[in-house]
């Protein structure tokens, strides 16, 4: 289920803003019933009209990219700085499944299914995601079971993660470190490591759930198949039954 104004905006009608603003003007219905109200959520099932007309429904796409260094993870920006969907020639109005930082690398997803979307964000369905990160420090094993345990960060105490330390070099004072988290929370990764004293030099997320880069390389991406969006959709689902039974 998607809010009605997103949707809207997603068939290219109008901005979000100006579609809440059809809502309460009357100019929307729903399956024949006039909606004037913020907050309705419709189904692809339901037929949404504006002014009478019916708005076209985009079909689901699902793409896994390779970020690029210095890209932002967004459909525009005001200082004309590349965004992801610079390096897409697709028709549908994709957008980032999450964000990545503008200088961190790595596996990105981009869709317009929201519902698919909410999915994979939303830390309840908790879907691992791994990051490899250079840091200027070489941490204790008691420092990475702070990573493991949580830390508090803005806050919060982040959830339980995966920690491992892949390689150190002593001479620079630098380590690579592998590091598993299922939140995503704004600079998340990069705050954590600040906490046990390692700031990130270099940040790359390897994998979404099950999902890898594999051959791709830089700007490349690849559509999923359909047994990969059915088994985020499954691991998603799987993982909040498994979190209420705890």
């Amino acid at each position: 289920m998607e809010r009605l104004q997103k949707v809207i905006a997603h068939a290219g009608i109008a901005s979000r803003r100006k579609a809440e603003e059809l809502i309460t003007s009357g100019a929307v219905s729903v399956n024949g019933n006039k909606v004037t109200e913020l907050g309705v959520k419709v189904s692809k099932n339901d037929r949404v009209e504006v002014n009478g007309l019916p708005i076209y429904r985009e079909q689901p796409v699902y793409f896994l990219f390779y970020k690029p260094k210095n890209t932002l993870s967004s459909v525009k920006d005001d200082k004309d700085r590349t965004v992801v969907t610079d390096f897409f020639n697709v028709k549908e109005r994709i957008y980032p499944i999450g964000r990545l930082d503008y200088d961190t690398t790595g596996l990105l997803l981009l869709t317009n299914d929201g519902e698919f979307a909410n999915l994979l964000t939303h830390p309840k369905y908790h879907i691992d995601k791994t990051y490899v990160a250079k840091v200027g420090c070489i941490p204790t094993r008691s420092d990475l079971n702070k990573l493991e345990n949580g830390i508090v960060i803005d806050g919060k105490k982040t959830s339980k993660a995966r920690a491992k330390l892949i390689s150190a070099n002593s001479q620079k004072n630098t380590a690579i470190i592998e590091l598993t988290i299922h939140e995503g929370w704004n600079h998340q990764v990069k705050k954590m490591f600040e906490k046990i004293g390692c700031p990130v030099e270099k940040l790359k997320r390897e994998s979404f759930g099950f999902l890898t880069l594999g051959d791709l390389k830089p700007g490349q991406h690849r559509e999923l198949k359909a047994f990969e969006i059915e088994k985020l959709k499954n691991m998603a689902l799987a993982n909040e039954k498994a979190s209420k039974r705890q």
